[in-house]
């Protein structure tokens, strides 16, 4: 069966036809650096992870790419508060990101862009737009024309003359059109941009400023704009055209829209052949927002009920759905993923038993097993339906419970079958914790690091030096890089 997937782009559920029959360029848009990361931002990154999971389990060879944004001033607003630079805030919460990221069970991209490593590359698509007409400085700033983009409006569907002023008001007595956008801002960032971002702790305004970075270029020393960043960096690392570009359903205007215009104008090339818009998380009927303050973290998350149990409960709703976050919705994805763990566990057991080995035949549970895998394979390939996937396993669990209450001796091929189809499509594709599949509660993995430390260091102060360095090498062998730093030791895991 064929991929399908739902195209923004096109509006049209549509075959999946990547460049290279045997190679999938998939880039995601991904944070700024400026907060916490949020339920809100791992549903994206986790069905993003189920998409290249199950486009490897089809057999591409699957290139994600996910940047980092951490030239903003909402991560300027922070200094004084997490860092004493805008660099040193985007680095503390770039780390903050991959360590949620590896909690959640994430399959690692091929890279990690960061906007400041990528400057160069942005001011050289910028001059580029410039030769070709479709940009123009104005003191020291240089804006893209959107009159001069035939098919500006095509992603979101709008048309230029109903599409309202972009950028900030001081901006519009530079700009030709109101609707133009900023690809280079020339200077730092006002103080007066930053104030609404700021929290208890943070520098003064005018003293957070003073941190941002700037960069010289042709036009003056100043900073990116918002937009240019993604097509600088997916053009850097997967060339003109990719096959997939995902991102939150709130980026289709104006951001991804801005993306195509500048980076078709820029390339003469299609920027992105197929456009997914990941639906927004709700809370109490809002959306779950950093600004809004109504959000619960990747990290207390993970710690209250484990990686498990958040990756069922965001893979419970298919991406191009809203969800819902509510105390009944985490309970419902408790219930569900402690079903299928159960109905799991029930079949390897059964499948050990002496009494498996007997020569017993159901066809009832081999139909399940066979029904399980073709309606999970149907729901992926249906545009990545991951809460009908969840659904495939469960009925086949419960073919499970059935088997083993019904029987005093069991179907051991069918079991296998059954136990192998869990571990490969709900821990392979799903990325849950079935039988060491990829997968497991990283909490517990991480309180147990935290107690070997803690022996080590008892070790240490008793002056056991040799016994203590025994324990560190035993720690790092299992994967797990330790640092010993002036406040104790720290760690992360492999």
């Amino acid at each position: 069966m064929t991929l399908r997937v739902t195209n923004t782009l096109t509006g049209e559920r549509e075959a999946f036809e990547p460049q290279d029959p045997d190679s999938v360029l998939l880039y995601y848009c991904g944070l700024t650096t400026s907060d916490p990361a949020h339920l809100g931002h791992a549903r994206g990154w986790v069905h993003v992870d189920v998409m290249h999971r199950w486009l490897a389990h089809l057999g591409y060879d699957v290139r994600h790419v996910e940047n980092f944004t951490d030239v903003n001033e909402k991560i300027v607003a922070r200094v004084g508060e997490d860092g004493e630079s805008e660099a040193d805030v985007a680095r503390h919460y770039v780390q903050s990101v991959i360590d949620d990221m590896r909690a959640l069970n994430l399959r690692r991209a091929e890279v990690y862009p960061r906007v400041s490593e990528h400057v160069p590359e942005i001011v050289a698509m910028v001059e580029t737009l410039i030769e070709k007409g479709y940009a123009y400085e104005a003191n020291g700033s240089v804006y893209f024309d959107v009159t001069t983009f035939e098919e500006y409006g095509k992603l979101s569907n709008q048309q230029l003359d109903e599409i309202e002023a972009q950028g900030d008001p001081d901006e519009q007595s530079e700009k030709r059109n109101p609707a133009d956008f900023a690809l280079w801002k020339a200077g730092g960032v006002d103080p007066a941009a930053i104030e609404e971002h700021q929290h208890e702790g943070a520098s003064p305004p005018e003293a957070a400023c003073e941190t941002a970075q700037t960069w010289d270029a042709p036009w003056s020393e100043g900073r990116p704009g918002w937009h240019i960043e993604c097509s600088a960096m997916s053009t850097t690392h997967l060339g003109e055209t990719i096959d997939i570009h995902v991102g939150g359903q709130d980026l289709v205007f104006p951001h991804h829209e801005n993306e195509i215009a500048q980076s078709e104008a820029a390339t003469g090339q299609q920027f992105a052949r197929h456009w997914l818009h990941v639906r927004l998380l709700e809370t109490k009927g809002e959306k779950m927002s950093s600004s809004l303050g109504n959000f619960f973290t990747v990290e207390a998350a993970v710690d209250e009920y484990g990686t498990d149990v958040v990756r069922t409960f965001l893979l419970s709703t298919a991406y191009h759905n809203s969800a819902v976050y509510s105390e009944a919705t985490i309970d419902e994805a408790i219930e569900r993923w402690e079903t299928l763990e159960r109905g799991y566990e029930r079949a390897v057991q059964a499948c050990d038993d002496v009494d498996a080995y007997a020569t017993v035949e159901d066809d009832t549970l081999r139909t399940a097993v066979t029904t399980a895998r073709e309606h999970f394979e149907t729901a992926m390939n249906d545009d990545f339906n991951t809460r009908e996937a969840l659904a495939a396993l469960t009925e086949l669990v419960g073919a499970v419970n059935v088997h083993v209450d019904e029987r005093s001796s069991f179907d051991y091929r069918a079991l296998r079958e059954a136990v192998e189809t869990i571990e490969e499509l709900g821990g392979g594709v799903l990325g849950l914790s079935f039988g060491g599949s990829e997968g497991g509660d990283v909490s517990v993995a991480e309180d147990l690091v935290e107690l070997l430390l803690d022996v080590r260091e008892a070790e240490r102060a008793a002056g056991n030096y040799k016994r203590a360095d025994e324990l560190r090498d035993e720690i790092e062998s299992l994967g797990v890089e330790v640092q010993d730093t002036d406040d104790g030791p720290t760690y992360r895991l492999g």
